[in-house]
């Protein structure tokens, strides 16, 4: 499952706070989605954090994050202060999982990879992705851009084959 996503379920009466007025904190009550355990919030800066509910009922009830104490945790811990800092009104930190040079590498993979579907050559990948002029055989054969666009499509049919699952996870050191 994606980290991301922040499990809820009911808060037990025993740590329920004073506070509890029947609906989660925050500027604008819930959505319920399609009537299901799916609950989407639109929050004032106009994200949409997606939220999954346990149980079965559909009144308000006080709600609490519910974490595994896995490895996962750490990425999901991260995803609940999100969560909160925005239905507070707090600066919301941003989402470590991917810099800016992996989104944008990831968006050029997937560019390439349909490209090359539709039939599109690799040097017109290359021109489309960065915006290169046609080369000869030879030229081509000796760019380093030929040698981009191969480890680009490479990447990508990982990507394609199940490795995104791995863009929805923080990278781990080994200790």
């Amino acid at each position: 499952m994606d980290t991301s996503v922040v499990v809820l379920a009911p808060t037990p009466p025993e740590i329920e706070s004073d506070a509890g007025n029947g609906n989660p904190p925050g500027p604008t009550a819930p959505l319920i989605v399609g009537g299901g355990a799916d609950i989407r919030y639109r929050l004032e800066n106009g994200q949409h954090p997606q939220l999954f509910r346990t149980g079965d009922s559909l009144k308000p009830v006080l709600y609490s994050a519910l974490i595994p104490l896995d490895l996962d945790g750490f990425d999901r811990l991260r995803s609940v202060h999100r969560l909160l800092a925005a239905l507070h009104g707090r600066a919301v930190p941003s989402d470590t999982r991917l810099t800016l040079q992996q989104r944008t590498r990831a968006r050029c993979m997937l560019q390439a990879f349909d490209g090359r579907r539709c039939g599109a050559t690799q040097q017109q990948i290359a021109q489309a992705i960065f915006h290169t002029d046609r080369m000869g055989r030879t030229e081509w054969q000796e760019s380093s851009t030929r040698y981009a666009v191969m480890s680009m499509l490479r990447d990508a049919r990982g990507m394609v084959a199940g490795g995104y699952r791995k863009l929805l996870r923080h990278d781990r050191k080994a200790r």
